[in-house]
């Protein structure tokens, strides 16, 4: 399950310089688009007014909204929660949780996230739970190299990454550090 977002055919990718202008106005513009409830949907026309480029740059870039609005999330989602290494696996999990849980709750990512899955469908999808995949991987290869028996990694997006994801997106149920110790504690009964 890839991530990374392919350029468009043909594309030419310049690193710094005016294309790190260029995709930082980009992302700003799809950020705010996506955060205003009330504002445009996000269109690569919209988006590159917003963004004070043309909409040809855009396009040859990204080729589509959904292939953007996955480059914006990824670059989001980069290591923006520290994987916890407590020596425990249950309170890596538990901070793991209660992290994630935090992060979905502000608005411009939970904004964010609900635009790159409605409009990027299984992909889109599949960026957003890419990288939480990556950092509880880490968790349950730590508890692997301390001796210990962690939970697959499927068991362990079943049990915590699903369900705060779920209640996220799709609900209005508040993500309390309570109930994302009950996940762990349903993950690691006893």
């Amino acid at each position: 399950m890839s991530t990374t977002v392919s350029p468009a055919p043909g594309a030419v990718s310049r690193p710094g310089g005016r294309s790190a202008r260029v995709r930082a106005a980009v992302h700003r513009a799809v950020r705010e688009l996506v955060a205003d409830e009330a504002g445009e949907p996000p269109t690569i026309p919209v988006i590159a007014a917003r963004a004070g480029v043309h909409a040809t740059t855009v396009y040859r870039r990204w080729g589509t909204v959904a292939e953007l609005l996955a480059d914006v999330t990824t670059s989001r989602f980069s290591g923006d929660i520290v994987v916890p290494d407590t020596g425990s696996l249950r309170s890596d999990l538990e901070r793991y949780a209660h992290d994630l849980a935090k992060d979905l709750c502000d608005p411009d990512t939970l904004a964010l996230v609900r635009a790159t899955i409605g409009t990027g469908g299984e992909q889109g999808a599949a960026v957003c739970r890419g990288e939480r995949q990556r950092q509880l991987e880490a968790v349950l290869e730590r508890e692997r190299a301390r001796g210990g028996r962690p939970p697959t990694l499927e068991h362990a997006t079943d049990a915590v990454l699903a369900p705060l994801y779920y209640r996220a997106v799709f609900t209005d149920l508040p993500l309390t550090p309570e109930w994302t110790r009950t996940l762990v504690s349903r993950l690691l009964p006893g």
